[in-house]
Parts: C-alpha cells; structure tokens; sequence
C-alpha cells in the first residue's frame, strides 16, 4: 500500500464521491474545551465513508469481473457503499449480512439493488458463509477492510483531511477515527503519513471490542472474545485485518476505547451543535474527543456514520 494507489482511487472516486466538509461549532468547543473539527462522513452517499471503498474497488475490477459480480460481507454500511457502487456501475451484487443488523441498513441495501443473504453473527462465520456463494456463481469477494483498493478508497477521507485542515491553520493535530478492522483508520493514516505528517491517527473503539488498540499496545494482532454486545455494531470485528494492521502499527498513535453511554451522548452533541445524525460506531470518535483528553491541543474526528435506527437515536436524545 502506498499514496499512489490511494491517489488513483481519488482519481476513479472525482465526481462521484462527496467531498464532505470539515465541521466546527463554537459551542461544541466550548463543551470540549479546546477546538474540535469533524470530518463529516455521515454526509458521504450511503450516510458513511464506506461508498469510497465501494466505488474504488469496484471501479478496480476488470470489465468480466464487474459483468459477473461482487459479494460481500457488512453488518451495514460496507453493504450499502457496495450495493450503491455496484448500482451505478451495473454490477450485480450480493451482500451476506447480519440477521441483527439495524433494520434501516438491511432495508436499504435491498433498496440499492443488492440481494440480502442473512446469518447468525453470534454461531457462524461471515466468510465461511460468503465464500460458496462467490464459488458457485464466479463473484469476487470484496472485503470491508483487508482489501488494498478499499483501503486506498478510504484513504481519500485522509487526502481530503489534509487539504482541509492546512486551509483552517491546523497543522498538527491528532485524527480521532472510528475503528473497527482498520480499513479507514489504515488508510487516513497512509494518506497523512504523506500529505500531513504533523496530524497523528489515533483509532476510537467500543469498550469491550477495543481489539485495535490492544494490538497496538501489545505490537501484535489481539482479538475480541466476542463480536456482539455493544450498540456500535458498524465496528465490532474480530481483530485487526492483515493488511490493516501493519500500517496501523507503523503509523498510529495509541487507540482509545470509550462506552456506549459516552457514543449515545456524542450524538447528542452532534446533532444539537452541528446537526448532523451520527450512528454509534460513528460517534466513538467524538466521544473520545469530549471526554477523553490529554491535553487542549486542537482535535479532528472523523464521524464516520449515520445510518442509525430511528428507535435508537430517539433513545440518545431521550436519554441526554
């Protein structure tokens, strides 16, 4: 993996992805105590960053590849940035998802064209499940994080940090990213290691599902010993991928884990000071940045989300 391969993808991704805006608001500083910027992801297609993976690796296939079609595997958000991306570019798709994965995300995968294989995550394996599938019917798997074009995809979400924030004065800065098997955590990191050295990548996990940042404390792969529990199902995975975790090794700095309670209150704060709607998984950032400290340096946070259930972000406002 290198900047290059993430450049390309840039180059595949022009006109297609959004390039979300960097966000700040006077009042959540002020709760935070020091100044906070927000990459505001949940405004990407699909309501999360995964689309860029999806198109990229997508539009990376050869013309036979993309004609057969793509199968993957996604409690919701790679789901639908692939079913999204496939749409576009007439590729069939097939997404083994979940069978407790929020409603809205199973719904609107079917709604972009892909057809829904569903599983139990606690009693069987997602690839084992996906893999005959793609055998039987000549599909290229694409994976949600131990893929080089979906890491280079989500690498553009570094580029355009990159740009952002040397336009707004800030030039060093740690980047708070929701984590889950490390492909857009890799990737932000990949892209600033190049383009902004004096911005430090820094994973955000659910307590509990905190795998990442036990490897990097450990310096070798750590795993969950459970992959269901927490409310921020967009990033529990079972350890840090094979491709992934390398460069995070290489390029981060230590993970934080923050609690449910804490996402549940950072949405909160997302949606009353910067109106945005963020899914748990996508708040672990901005909780980490609110309540998890060292010092008044300036933050960025990726809010990587927003595909929440309506019955779920009612319970975070009603819970405030």
């Amino acid at each position: 993996m290198n900047i290059e391969r993430i450049e390309a993808a840039a180059a595949r991704l022009a006109g297609h992805a959004v390039r979300t805006p960097l966000l700040n608001a006077p009042l959540l500083d002020a709760e935070a105590g020091r100044r906070i910027f927000v990459k505001a992801e949940c405004l990407q297609k699909t309501g999360s960053f995964k689309y860029r993976g999806g198109r990229a690796s997508i539009s990376a296939l050869t013309d036979a590849q993309r004609a057969r079609g793509v199968i993957a595997y996604s409690s919701g958000n790679h789901a639908q940035g692939i079913a999204c991306a496939a749409r576009e570019m007439g590729t069939p798709a097939v997404i083994v998802m979940p069978a407790d994965a929020p409603a809205v995300k199973i719904a609107n995968t079917r709604a972009l064209g892909a057809e829904v294989v569903t599983y139990d995550r606690a009693n069987e394996d997602r690839h084992e499940v996906a893999l005959p599938i793609a055998e039987s019917r000549g599909l290229t798997l694409i994976a949600p994080f131990d893929n080089k074009e979906v890491i280079a995809g989500q690498g553009t979400v570094g580029l355009e940090i990159a740009e952002q924030a040397g336009a707004a004065g800030v030039e060093r800065a740690d980047v708070l990213v929701c984590c889950g098997g490390g492909g857009l955590t890799s990737g932000i990191a990949l892209a600033l290691a190049a383009r902004a050295p004096g911005l430090r990548v820094r994973p955000v996990e659910p307590e509990g599902f905190d795998d990442v940042t036990r490897s990097l404390a450990a310096g070798s792969v750590q795993a969950n010993d459970r992959l269901s529990g927490s409310i921020c199902d967009a990033i529990l995975t079972p350890h840090p991928g094979d491709l992934t975790f390398p460069i995070l090794k290489a390029h981060c700095g230590p993970g934080i884990a923050v609690s449910d309670a804490d996402a549940l209150r950072a949405m909160v704060l997302a949606f009353r000071r910067l109106r945005i709607v963020l899914e748990p998984g996508g708040a672990v950032a901005l909780a980490a940045a609110l309540w998890h400290r060292a010092d008044d340096a300036d933050v960025i946070v990726v809010a990587s989300g927003g595909n929440v259930d309506a019955p779920l972000f009612r319970q975070a406002l009603e819970g405030e």
